[in-house]
């Protein structure tokens, strides 16, 4: 950012703007905390969900780098020195059946996250458009507060079932907060700032994903007595945000685009920008909503169709698979046992470490966004990950061949993160909304929202069963996919830092009128050739 940008930001920059961007933000930050919190306390909770059902505990063993058999969590992918689980030998068929029926019944309270948030991110666009942005995320948090209420009181009824609903019930909550949040943001914030204020939706995930890892220690919330509580400690985020938004002007985009209230839109924009002269921005918006109104209504259906659309819909979804298909998921499932193999007495608590850092890079990633820009910090994101995956193979294949090599991969774990924190871990969440006029933006958002949760539930589904049957070859299979994603977005990702809309879309104009060219040169040469 250059001297006379960072000035603008900087008047720009107001206690209004901080405000409601907080505020957004806070969806995102429950978002973060319900990925988090249901690891630490599982064994509690199959505990508790054996005696509701009557049915055996499920335990899974597995030998430890000194060779002494310890029990591990189910969801561990592998744990000793041959990369394997070994479950506990049935004694009977009976017993067999029991840990099918909690093996299923836990699966559900873990994946029904993520299907909640499948069904509901394809209602963003419509309930943007028809309350609001501010009323819409308002009305949305009476989900966040019934799932959590839910879970606070499993205790006092069927546990399995009312954790199952409530994350359900979440879940339904996020999907729509993963899009109402970025359409909002990427709205009310000014160009200069656009990039870094987008990246505080990864921050604000990580710092729940933090938050969630520390509380769930058995010495604080994470035990048989205090769980319930955990589980439903972002309610207290969800009741936090539902009284802030009551202080926070709607997206004057939104006013002067959707619903043609010129002066309102002056008011809010005022609010939002200080002292600022809001001409300049009111002549954008003025041009876009000339622009969506020569066109009719995008819906989800028109995005596919419509050639105008094809290359950003493709980029919008790229993204959001490199996020989710990077391996950033596989590195946190094996943190612990690679710590736990390196001889670190407390494993748990080197892996929240690898949340700290997590978190730590996410606020660099704020300031560099906007100096380095959002594709070239994607590029070296993605570039940075496919050598972390390459050395952490290398360091797990060889692990039984070299001690040492267990410190390699140490590193690589730290690496990954911190090269998913620069670049694949936080631009998709705010690219989307960049790429898209007003017209398109909420089915544009839908769409990749419902991506998104589609390879969050993939990823969390066939992790496990892909890393059983790879060992720790699994990291070779991110390797190569994320030399594929960094292939796509070197040739098709555009840089949107410090543009409007309208260039954006100009950009890729200008793409499809190149390619239509070289086709067009394509097909003569091959003409006069015949």
């Amino acid at each position: 950012m250059d001297e006379k940008s960072k000035i603008q930001a900087e008047k720009h920059l107001t206690g209004t703007l901080v405000l409601s961007v907080f505020t957004a933000v806070l969806g995102f930050f429950q978002y973060g905390y319900s990925l988090g919190v249901i690891n630490a306390p599982q064994k509690v909770i199959e505990a508790h969900y054996s005696r509701v059902l009557g049915i055996a505990p499920l335990e899974r063993h597995a030998t430890n780098a000194s060779g002494e058999d310890s029990t591990v969590p189910s969801t561990q992918p592998w744990a000793g020195t041959k990369g394997t689980l070994a479950p506990v030998a049935d004694t009977s068929e009976d017993l067999t059946t029991s840990s099918h029926i909690l093996t299923m019944y836990w699966s559900l309270s873990v994946s029904m996250f993520a299907i909640g948030g499948m069904i509901s991110s394809f209602t963003v666009g419509w309930i943007g458009d028809r309350l609001g942005r501010v009323k819409a995320m308002l009305v949305v948090n009476v989900l966040s507060i019934a799932g959590n209420l839910l879970m606070g009181l499993a205790k006092f009824g069927p546990s399995h079932l009312l954790i199952i609903t409530g994350r359900a019930v979440t879940g339904l909550y996020c999907g729509l907060s993963s899009g109402l949040v970025p359409m909002y943001v990427s709205e009310v914030s000014p160009t200069a700032l656009r990039g870094a204020l987008g990246t505080l939706h990864q921050l604000a995930i990580v710092t729940g994903i933090l938050i969630s890892q520390v509380l769930g220690l058995d010495f604080l919330l994470g035990n048989d007595e205090l769980w319930p509580l955990l589980l439903s400690l972002s309610g207290v985020a969800a009741l936090l945000q539902f009284f802030l938004l009551l202080l926070c002007p709607e997206s004057p985009r939104y006013l002067y685009i959707k619903l043609g209230k010129v002066e309102e839109a002056k008011k809010n924009l005022k609010r939002l920008r200080g002292n600022c002269d809001p001409m300049k921005e009111i002549a954008e918006m003025e041009k876009e909503k000339q622009e969506a109104a020569s066109e009719k209504k995008v819906s989800i259906r028109q995005l596919f169709t419509s050639s105008k659309y094809k290359q950003a819909v493709i980029v919008a979804l790229m993204v959001q698979i490199s996020q989710q298909f990077s391996g950033i998921n596989a590195i946190f499932y094996y943190s612990t046992n690679i710590f736990e193999r390196a001889g670190v007495d407390q494993p748990v608590y080197a892996t929240i470490g690898v949340g700290v850092v997590n978190t730590v890079f996410t606020v660099i990633s704020v300031f560099l966004v906007e100096k380095a820009g959002r594709r070239s910090l994607f590029l070296a994101g993605l570039m940075g990950m496919l050598l972390s995956a390459v050395a952490m193979t290398v360091g797990l294949v060889l692990l039984s061949q070299f001690a040492w090599m267990s410190y390699v991969s140490m590193v690589a774990i730290f690496l990954f993160v911190i090269f998913f924190e620069v670049g694949p871990g936080p631009i998709p969440w705010f690219i989307v909304a960049e790429l898209f006029s007003q017209g398109p933006r909420p089915a544009a958002i839908a769409v990749a929202g419902f991506c998104n949760w589609a390879c969050n539930f993939i990823v969390g589904m066939c992790f496990q069963y892909i890393a059983d049957l790879c060992g720790p070859y699994v990291f070779v299979i991110f390797a190569a996919l994320l030399l594929v994603f960094f292939l796509f977005a070197y040739f098709k990702v555009p840089e949107t830092k410090g543009k409007s809309f309208e260039e954006i879309a100009a950009v890729f104009r200008r793409k499809k009128l190149m390619a239509k060219t070289m086709t067009e040169l394509e097909d003569l040469r091959r003409s006069e050739e015949a």
